[in-house]
């Protein structure tokens, strides 16, 4: 691996132009729309009158898989995508122009054998008024370069209580998910190719992990009766694989009115941990 590569890559600035069709197919991935007789669900479906989720915006002007060009001298094969983190200051229009930077803020050493850490910030605002929809900080672990000498990675302690959470919500992903979801901009083969995903180590096409993280925002909202559209800051960690079909237990705790943290499980496996949500007014 080379460090200063990462740290002194320009992504230089990506353009992106979306509209209400995006919007909408963006929120079918996540499952909304399964019953078409969902008046909670018809906001997000209809184009003329259309809610956005904001956690469209972390699939806006992505670098794609930048990370592989080889003189970053990454094990791409061993790189997982951890955790996610966005914070949504602006409602998102049904259609705009958007325009994104990026640049790699954090690139830290577990140790030999224990990969290393690297942390992606990026920005996605609007070319023609300035208006900010999101910074994210995508947290990738390159578990095949450990070792090179770097600033050691600190674990945070955990943010889930150690009490029974406050309210369990159940949501059953669609067979069809990582299908759609991909039609967001996640073309990669191990959530369609029935073959690749063997080769990979899987049974079948796995969901793709921002699916699982879009879906948290949407049932953790609803079960506080609180509008996916009003969330300001969502983040959690992947820590296992979400099948399509699979049923997820989430396990909810309320810290405020406005905030909430939790985890999810398929049967007894943990799949998202370290989740958080925040509800607010936005500009």
């Amino acid at each position: 691996m080379e460090p200063a590569a990462l740290r002194s890559h320009d992504f230089g600035e990506i353009a992106q132009h979306y509209d209400a069709r995006d919007a909408i197919i963006y929120a079918l991935g996540l499952g909304l729309g399964q019953d078409p007789c969902d008046i909670a669900d018809l906001p997000f479906m209809n184009e003329t009158a259309l809610s956005v989720l904001p956690m469209f915006a972390v699939t806006l002007c992505s670098p794609g898989m930048w990370i592989r060009q080889q003189k970053f001298g990454v094990d791409f094969n061993k790189l997982v995508h951890s955790e996610q983190m966005a914070w949504f200051p602006q409602s998102l229009p049904s259609t705009a122009n958007v325009v994104g930077d990026a640049k790699v803020i954090s690139l830290t050493d577990r140790g030999e054998g224990k990969g290393a850490e690297l942390v992606l910030e990026r920005n996605i605002r609007d070319a023609d008024n300035g208006d900010h929809y999101c910074r994210l900080h995508q947290t990738l672990l390159l578990r095949g370069d450990g070792g090179f000498g770097g600033t050691r990675a600190e674990r945070s302690p955990s943010i889930i209580p150690d009490s029974a959470p406050d309210i369990h919500a159940d949501y059953e992903i669609s067979q069809r998910a990582a299908l759609i979801y991909r039609l967001s901009g996640d073309w990669n083969p191990l959530h369609l190719d029935p073959v690749f995903a063997k080769s990979a180590g899987f049974e079948k096409p796995i969901l793709q992990g921002l699916a699982s993280y879009g879906t948290a925002g949407t049932v953790v909202s609803r079960a506080f009766n609180h509008n996916p559209v009003n969330i300001t800051r969502l983040g959690c960690r992947f820590s296992g694989v979400v099948m399509p079909g699979d049923k997820l237990d989430f396990r909810i705790w309320r810290l405020a009115d406005d905030e909430a943290v939790f985890q999810a499980f398929v049967g007894d496996r943990k799949v998202l941990d370290q989740g958080q949500i925040l509800w607010g007014e936005k500009i």
